[in-house]
């Protein structure tokens, strides 16, 4: 089933998400849903804030990344291969010296920024099985994996831009929460709860 997305404005999206364990209800139907829901808006991570569930949870999908020309057969392969649920992450440690790169996000479309980020990622966290594991990441796959950590954390990309670039996508930022934007996949905006 394809949820609704949650728009730019919805405090759940401010909120730091709280740890789930294996007895949270219907698991494997809220997994296959977010999935779908991503596919459905053509992202490449989700994270239950952004469909409302204030969790420590998100999922990656970078495939559609493996098709950018630029990058090199090693790391298409990389971001061709990955799928993953991250339940109860936590980031240990990142590393490098930090890049740019312009960033979206499914919760506040039609705006773009370049944000910059470490490389490389260490996080702990859980699978859909619950079973514990330790990686590292690096470069999109990092990124992608930082940003959706960023959501149960309650953190938005535009909060990582300059305060000058802040200013000038303000005007957009509000549109958005006031639900004046037209986007090809199904949203929930702030303001549409009190108009109810």
């Amino acid at each position: 089933m394809i949820l609704p997305i949650i728009a730019y404005g919805d405090p759940v999206l401010r909120v730091k998400a709280k740890e789930i364990d294996e007895n949270y209800p219907k698991l494997d139907m809220l997994l296959e849903n977010m999935f779908e829901t991503m596919y459905n808006a053509y992202g490449v991570g989700l994270a239950a804030p952004q469909i409302g569930l204030p969790i420590r949870l998100f999922l990656v999908d970078t495939s559609p990344f493996a098709e950018d020309e630029e990058l090199s057969p090693e790391e298409k392969q990389q971001l061709k291969d990955f799928k993953g649920v991250f339940i109860n992450a936590k980031i240990l440690a990142e590393e490098g010296d930090e890049w740019a790169f312009n960033e979206g996000c499914l919760s506040i479309p039609n705006v773009r920024e370049d944000v910059f980020r470490k490389p490389t990622v260490t996080i702990q966290y859980q699978d859909e099985h619950f079973e514990s594991h330790t990686r590292t990441f690096e470069g999109l796959l990092a990124r992608v994996i930082q940003h959706e950590y960023d959501h149960i954390d309650g953190i938005l990309f535009t909060d990582k831009i300059s305060s000058f670039k802040k200013r000038l996508i303000k005007g957009k930022l509000t549109n958005i929460s006031k639900g004046k934007i037209s986007v090809d996949y199904k949203m929930r905006f702030p303001d549409a709860k009190k108009r109810r």
